[in-house]
Order: C-alpha cells, then sequence, then structure tokens
C-alpha cells in the first residue's frame, strides 16, 4: 500500500498478511481525508489500527500525533516496522492492546479526531459509543468505517456531520456537541 497524499506521499508501506485486517482502500482513505480537510496540528486516535494506513495518511498530512491501538500481534509488529521505516517515531505512537483496555487505561487522554475502523464481524457498538464519548474531545470528530449495508448508528454526545458511501462500505462523519 502507499500514502496518498502530504509530505509522506507515494511512499510505500507494509501490511499484514491474512484477513484479521481489512485495509480501508485507497478511494475511501482519500475520501475520508478530504472531506476532514486541513488536520495540520490535530491529534489523532486510531483506535482499530489494523495495517496503520490511516494514521500515516494522518501524519503525512499534517497530524501532530496519531495514536494507534492495534490488538494483533502481527498487525502491530508491521505498524510498527513501518513506524521505524518512515522515521515517525516522534509522531506516531503503537500499542498493542485491545481497544477497549487501551481506552480504560488512558480514560484522561482526548483527541481532535477519533478513526474508528473496526472489524465488521464484531461491531461493538458499545465500545464505539464509550471511545467518542471518552476520547473525542469538545467540538473534535469521530469518524466511522461502517457497513453499507447496516443503518447508520446513532450515537450520543455526536450529531452526524456527514456520510459518504465507498462501495460496500460507508464513512460516517461525527461532531461531538
Amino acid at each position: 500500500m502507499r500514502i496518498i497524499s502530504g509530505h509522506l506521499g507515494g511512499r510505500q508501506f507494509k501490511t499484514p498478511n491474512g484477513h484479521k485486517t481489512h485495509p480501508m482502500s485507497e478511494k475511501a482513505r482519500g475520501g475520508l481525508f478530504n472531506v476532514l480537510g486541513d488536520i495540520e496540528g490535530l491529534s489523532v486516535l486510531d483506535a482499530f489500527a489494523g495495517s496503520g494506513a490511516l494514521g500515516f495518511e494522518a501524519i503525512s498530512r499534517g497530524a501532530k500525533s496519531v495514536v494507534a491501538v492495534e490488538k494483533d500481534g502481527a498487525a502491530h509488529g508491521i505498524i510498527d516496522a513501518n513506524v521505524k521505516d518512515l522515521k515517525l517515531g516522534d509522531r506516531i505512537k503503537v500499542s498493542r492492546a485491545n481497544t477497549g483496555g487501551w481506552s480504560i487505561h488512558n480514560m484522561e487522554k482526548q483527541f481532535d479526531i477519533v478513526l474508528l475502523d473496526p472489524p465488521y464481524d464484531h461491531l461493538q457498538l458499545d465500545l464505539i459509543q464509550t471511545l467518542v464519548n471518552r476520547h473525542v474531545k469538545p467540538n473534535g470528530l469521530a469518524v466511522l468505517s461502517f457497513p453499507g449495508s447496516e443503518p447508520i448508528p446513532n450515537l450520543e454526545l455526536m450529531e452526524l456531520a456527514a456520510e459518504k458511501p465507498y462501495g460496500d462500505i460507508r464513512l460516517i462523519f461525527y461532531k461531538k456537541h
């Protein structure tokens, strides 16, 4: 895979083998960041990091920092290696943890943008609600990658800002009240 745009645009990075992660397509990633617009200096939580693609793209487009949380050992190792290869160790912190457990141990951490691309076979809407309540700053944004066939979740404290379909997925943008 490659980083689409920004100062790292065109750089390649490795992705985990197998089907435990589902890297977001380049088209959907591009669409996500086009909707977000200028993210210069913002903090980002990539709550289900998978390949790390969203975090790499965020840093490339000017985000100040990214926390990438991934529970799968192989995927975590690939993200870590990519962070080293791309020389992003000062801007991306990779945590090998279950997202819910990470959240409990980091309750005070809040972010300008929370990216949520959960496993589609286990969507955990209660966990997604907890993550946005706890980790999205006031007036911050959450972006949920969700199966296109599922109804859009109504998240407490969040206002639906935009919704964009990309093939069989849809990106749902929420703004915190």
